[in-house]
């Protein structure tokens, strides 16, 4: 009986360590809220964007939010401000209607960069004119940035990393694995409880 204890005690620590080990796989910040929205059709241009996510975000230079316009033209101007879960960039006044892209990455509470796109649609034109030559932000499908090529090869290298994340195995396979580990050493204990009697 004492070794039936023993094994099931040893393989709930292991069941335990395995989740432990997994949890921080996942603990990549989510955007749980944006203005403008994705999708959202606006008559009055915004001023600015402002990200909600589920975690606090590293205040740190790679945060980035960018703004293209219907024809190209960047909008986003200044600087990005990070308030525990709350980044906020300013918009210089937008000018044309027509589909907008907010691109955004930013440094996650575990140290990864987590980057996406988010559409509003300006339906009435705004006051802004546009600056003519085609602006990039951080585009999420080129890795590109305002920055400078220096801020170019670290979207690349981030996105390189981000890629490296995704292709891991998924936490709900572990946390699965181990249940069935445990599930199938709880059947031999008792097997083995069972013989012993």
């Amino acid at each position: 009986m004492r070794r039936l204890v023993a094994f099931v005690t040893a393989l709930a620590v292991a069941l335990l360590t395995v989740i432990t080990a997994a949890l921080p796989a996942s603990a990549h910040n989510v955007l749980i809220s944006s203005s403008p929205a994705e999708g959202e059709e606006l008559d009055t241009p915004p001023t600015e964007v402002v990200l909600t996510f589920d975690q606090p975000v590293q205040d740190a230079d790679v945060n980035e939010i960018a703004v293209t316009g219907p024809n190209g033209d960047q909008w986003a101007e200044g600087t990005v401000e990070v308030d525990g879960a709350t980044v906020t960039a300013p918009l210089r006044p937008l000018g044309p209607a027509g589909e907008y892209v907010i691109g955004y990455r930013v440094l996650s509470a575990d140290g990864h960069p987590v980057s996406a796109e988010i559409r509003f649609t300006l339906t009435s034109p705004g006051p802004g004119q546009a600056s003519g030559t085609p602006d990039s932000g951080p585009n999420t499908d080129r890795g590109d940035s305002p920055q400078g090529e220096n801020a170019q090869d670290d979207a690349t290298t981030d996105t390189a990393a981000e890629q490296g994340d995704s292709e891991g195995i998924p936490v709900w396979v572990w946390i699965v694995g181990a249940a069935v580990l445990l599930i199938a050493g709880l059947v031999v204990a008792l097997r083995m409880g069972k013989s012993q009697d």
